[in-house]
């Protein structure tokens, strides 16, 4: 009898461990768990090299970062859950997007929505108690990615790559200018790279996943225009990547020049690449990876060029 309760009592610890499980993991499929970093990873870099080029403690700004973090992401948070929500008939078309909960049904819409709005006015609130420059950053991020990108852009024009990539790059003036005025050649550079990166990125998802892309009826541009061209103006943008190094030159020193050209330089070599390529499914692959490998590495070399007795 005893053995039979103990056997009751691990099968009912067994299965909340896995609801729990279950839980996480629909969150993380809810908030697009890499997007979400990768949207947050330059808040952080940003903060950190304000702190640095304005002479300031990194430990006198421990409660600002902790509220700046927690702010951008609850509006990042809201804003991806208005895309989960509003873009659920056309994930249910789409292989990559088979697992998300407004798909499967683990999560209710009207209550996607709710936690939307509920995550964007208290991120919104948060980030208000640090600047006002921040908190309109915040805004225009928001703005952009749910409004002029999910709403209206992202069923309707190609263009969409490009305004939704506007909306990423708000990141690290939100970050710099909670520090710091963002008219700084730091933050507008960052800006400019995050602005230019993420239109190769997702133009490589969107090759990678093209029969998803048109059997949705989503209009990118490999669906509309068709791969060859799609690679051409991945190149452009990639080659428009040149000028960053040089930008910061001054600002950063010769070691964080010499990375990043070198990272530019071999992302254009892959990229020349798509013209010959047989298989572009696996050389979309290949520039989504690095694209990813290119931008962390970055902001890695940033703070560690940054760093107490290691800047240049």
């Amino acid at each position: 009898m005893k053995n039979e309760q103990l056997s009751a009592k691990d099968k009912s610890q067994a299965e909340s461990t896995s609801k729990l499980t279950d839980f996480l993991i629909n969150i993380k499929n809810l908030l697009k768990g890499k997007v979400l970093i990768a949207n947050v990873l330059p808040v952080f870099t940003a903060f950190w090299l304000a702190l640095y080029f304005t002479g300031e403690r990194f430990t006198d700004y421990l409660g600002t970062l902790a509220l700046t973090l927690i702010g951008s992401t609850l509006v990042i948070s809201g804003a991806l859950m208005f895309n989960n929500w509003f873009e659920a008939d056309l994930d249910k078309k789409m292989s990559r997007t088979q697992n998300r909960p407004t798909v499967t049904g683990a999560f209710p819409l009207r209550y996607v929505l709710y936690a939307g709005i509920a995550a964007t006015i208290l991120g919104m609130g948060i980030m208000m108690l640090t600047t006002a420059e921040a908190a309109i950053y915040s805004f225009l991020g928001w703005f952009f990615y749910v409004v002029l990108y999910t709403f209206w852009s992202k069923r309707r024009y190609t263009v969409n790559t490009i305004i939704g990539s506007i909306s990423g790059a708000f990141t690290p003036l939100i970050g710099w200018s909670v520090i710091a005025p963002a008219f700084h050649i730091i933050p507008v550079s960052l800006f400019y790279l995050l602005f230019i990166w993420q239109i190769p990125h997702t133009l490589a998802i969107a090759i990678k996943r093209l029969d998803d892309y048109r059997q949705a009826g989503v209009p990118m541009l490999p669906v509309v225009s068709g791969v060859r061209l799609t690679v051409r103006q991945m190149l452009i943008y990639i080659i428009a990547l040149l000028p960053f190094p040089f930008l910061l030159f001054s600002e950063m020193g010769i070691i964080f020049f010499i990375v990043t050209l070198t990272l530019s330089i071999i992302w254009m070599v892959i990229g020349i690449q798509g013209f010959r390529t047989k298989d572009v499914a696996r050389w979309s692959q290949l520039n989504l990876r690095y694209s990813l490998f290119y931008l962390i590495l970055i902001f890695a070399v940033m703070i560690l060029m940054t760093y107490p007795g290691v800047a240049a």
